[in-house]
């Protein structure tokens, strides 16, 4: 039988097991696709809604706006999204996907969380509430309760260009903290 000491290990192993995986598929995202998860999860809310304000998006994908616009910025560097000014009322700016993005979406790979969607969605609802209520008890433990978080899992430096995002073959890249990102934050420095 495990004492208390085995079974906290097994969570912690649990725990580091679920952020290398965000980070291996954060890393994979970036190289094989060119955007990191933030920026694949924002372009594919942006083309469900169809068009959007700044201030919508966030709310859509519970970011900040300051973070939003950052991504934003980077995605229209990339012609990936255009911002237009309503023809309605001229102070509103809305923003919406080109065909570049579209086409960017559609060779796109799934993201981690859509297949842990899938999979969580096919429990018996008593598991998922029990997944629910240990999670959200781990994060009072880890002193993260109060955080807002986007429901994206992704990883490492997402300020970083694609370029500049190196794998060493330990996994990590240099300045990553291994803690999974996309929380609110009122800086920018994602995506």
């Amino acid at each position: 039988m495990l004492d208390t000491n085995d079974l906290c290990d097994e969570v912690l192993i649990s725990l580091r097991r679920i952020m290398r995986a965000v980070d291996l598929q954060s890393r994979q995202l970036v190289r094989r696709h060119g955007l990191t998860g933030p920026q694949t999860y924002l372009l594919k809310e942006l083309s469900r809604m169809r068009e959007a304000t700044v201030g919508e998006l966030a709310d859509r994908v519970s970011l900040s706006m300051p973070t939003v616009t950052d991504i934003l910025n980077r995605l229209e560097k990339r012609g990936l999204v255009m911002r237009a000014r309503s023809a309605a009322d001229k102070r509103c700016v809305t923003i919406r996907v080109t065909a570049a993005g579209e086409e960017k979406l559609a060779m796109s790979p799934p993201l981690l969380q859509e297949e842990f969607a899938r999979q969580f969605r096919e429990l018996q609802q008593w598991e998922q509430l029990q997944f629910v209520a240990c999670l959200k008890r781990i994060a009072e433990m880890l002193h993260a309760r109060d955080l807002d978080a986007a429901p994206v899992l992704s990883s490492g430096p997402l300020s970083a260009p694609p370029e500049v995002v190196e794998v060493a073959t330990t996994g990590t890249a240099e300045g990553d903290s291994n803690t999974p990102t996309g929380s609110r934050q009122t800086g920018s420095g994602e995506g």
